[in-house]
């Protein structure tokens, strides 16, 4: 449903504008309207409640429907953006022209702060979900609401079923509100998403490259609208004094931006999509989001990719328009339609092709464990299922090495990085879950990042793709044409294929002080004393074919992946072997 506003001065101060819904059946009309909720904060403390930005477009009908809503802080940063108070800014993706004719409302709301919003962003904070709360609670008829010419607006129209989804910060605002369990979200569709922002930051107990500084207050004073700006400096400085960065340690302000704190509460269905080489919104935060979901038996749905950050309208379009059309029938309108008794999960393969299982992690998964070992099979160091009961390993600084050349070269002994390989595998393995790596080092250094990587070593034709930034994927066209041609949203991502000879699987890191808690860091010992580590890499399935070797390479700082840590400069430590170990969540529980 694309329009072209062109309204006389006169006719700004109309609440409503009706137009035609051009997939709808005849004589069905649509309309369209903004409006602004007034929310139950005042997060720029000026003395007034904010007040959220709604486009609405529903069908012109007297049955009231459901809604799906994207909420969203980037709405006012697209050229898009429409500076009259009354006008929608356009509905730009393609969820108007889907949802509209089959009955449903399309609500696009606007962060507080954001767009014409008022209020302050706070990158993740309990304002995001309030902003949300207030448009949910309209919707329900909770919370009042107001045209730009003041008259009240009444949702009377609405069911109150709400069924959110979009993609990175779009889809993290629906993990938001079903953490918090607002009530009429019956169900949130996260496309690379964000479910601790913590872990968008850090890696237990570091931050990561690119991530280190000042992260929260960056991405809020790049949302804020113009008209803001200079009202929320106070709250951003607020950020910048609260965000931690000087440890790097799991603090309150992070506690509070951590949906997974409330998994207990949730009770909105989920469905996941996220993107298995997406290192933006990393793997972890759908991997241990789907992990509290799973031990709490949420009802639940899973896509993996094999792509970034990713949108899946531009890689498996009418599959995706299918299931979405089940999805949110099901848990909107109770359609018993079968969706969820089709299987739980949808795993894509590296040559682009799909499969599906019963489950995630897939059904039968157990957790197999390989010890470091010394030199062995050609390699410089092993990974059996035996430990052996003595050696030591040294591992040093390494300096500034990519992580091709940390993988390279197994065979050979360096104390940059370490390698521990199996022998080659008798039958396929496949990986499916979290993965954890223990490291018993001596330091001589009180604070030591440690960094370790799940290898596939053996040929294969690795797939890159292309992918779309954030602002991107929440402001790229999407109308009919562009799902027709592949345009705009729906533009293919770009794939090159390379042959290597190891594949990097997955990958995590530990600042060794954090070992005991992600909130108060424990000075490594620096006069020998060997103590234990444990910490995790991100959720991964792959399939590790015959022939080839599993194989986890240590290091300290990977430069290209968490900052560097300065209190660890010259650092030197020892891995014991034997006691040092990888644990993989194996289908069928063995590796041979």
């Amino acid at each position: 449903m694309r329009r072209v506003y062109l309204v006389a001065a006169t006719l700004l101060t109309a609440a409503t504008i009706h137009t035609p819904a051009t997939n709808a059946a005849p004589a069905a009309a649509a309309i369209t309207e903004t409006v602004y909720v007034e929310s139950t904060i005042d997060s720029d403390a000026d003395g007034k409640l904010d007040r959220i930005a709604a486009d609405v477009m529903r069908p012109d009908t007297a049955e009231r429907v459901p809604i799906v809503m994207e909420a969203s802080p980037y709405y006012g940063l697209g050229a898009s953006a429409a500076s009259a108070t009354n006008v929608p800014r356009g509905f730009g993706r393609w969820y108007d022209e889907y949802f509209v004719p089959r009955g449903y409302a399309v609500v696009e709301m606007e962060m507080q702060g954001t767009s014409r919003s008022t209020g302050c962003p706070t990158t993740g904070g309990p304002e995001d979900t309030a902003s949300v709360r207030a448009v949910v609670d309209w919707l329900n008829g909770r919370a009042k609401a107001f045209y730009a010419d003041g008259r009240a607006a009444v949702a009377s129209w609405s069911t109150g079923n709400v069924g959110m989804l979009g993609v990175s910060y779009n889809g993290t605002l629906p993990n938001a509100a079903a953490a918090a369990n607002i009530p009429g979200v019956k169900t949130i569709v996260p496309i690379a998403a964000i479910s601790s922002w913590y872990e968008y930051a850090r890696d237990q107990g570091i931050g990561y490259k690119g991530w280190e500084s000042n992260y929260p207050t960056y991405l809020a004073n790049y949302v804020v609208s113009a008209a803001q700006k200079a009202k929320c400096k106070p709250v951003f400085d607020k950020l910048t004094a609260q965000d931690g960065d000087e440890s790097w340690d799991y603090t309150s302000f992070w506690k509070a931006r951590d949906y997974r704190v409330s998994a207990p509460t949730v009770t909105a269905s989920v469905f996941a999509v996220h993107g298995q080489a997406d290192w933006n919104v990393k793997p972890s935060q759908f991997g241990r989001w789907w992990k509290e979901l799973a031990d709490r038996n949420v009802p639940r749905k899973i896509w993996l990719h094999r792509g970034g950050h990713l949108d899946p309208i531009s890689f498996r379009q009418a599959e995706w328009q299918r299931v979405m059309g089940l999805w949110m029938d099901h848990w909107l309108k109770g359609a018993d339609n079968g969706i969820m008794d089709e299987p739980m999960a949808d795993v894509q393969k590296p040559d682009g092709s799909w499969e599906q299982a019963a489950s995630w992690p897939r059904p039968d998964t157990k957790n197999t464990t390989l010890y470091f070992g010394p030199a062995a099979n050609g390699t410089s160091g092993s990974l059996t299922a035996t430990p052996v009961t003595s050696g030591t390993q040294r591992l040093a600084a390494n300096a500034n090495i990519s992580e091709t050349a940390m993988m390279a070269n197994p065979e050979t002994a360096a104390t940059n990085r370490l390698a521990y390989v199996t022998a080659p595998l008798t039958k396929d393995a496949r990986l499916s879950g979290e993965v954890s790596v223990t490291a018993r080092i001596a330091s001589n250094r009180a604070s030591t990042p440690l960094t370790a990587l799940l290898v596939d070593y053996g040929p294969s034709s690795q797939a890159v793709l292309s992918e779309r930034s954030p602002l991107q994927l929440s402001m790229e066209r999407c109308g009919k044409n562009d799902l027709r041609d592949r345009t705009g949203c729906a533009r293919p991502p770009e794939v090159s294929v390379q042959a290597v000879s190891a594949t990097m699987l997955t990958k995590g890191a530990i600042d060794a002080k954090n070992r005991s808690s992600l909130e108060t860091a424990t000075a490594l010992p620096t006069n020998g004393t060997a103590v234990e580590v444990t910490w995790k890499l991100h959720a991964r399935d792959a399939l590790i074919p015959a022939g080839h070797r599993i194989g986890i390479v240590l290091v300290t700082n990977h430069n290209a992946y968490i900052a560097a840590d300065t209190a660890s400069s010259g650092v030197s430590l020892t891995v014991s072997l034997g006691v040092s170990k990888v644990v993989l969540p194996i289908v069928g529980g063995s590796v041979s």
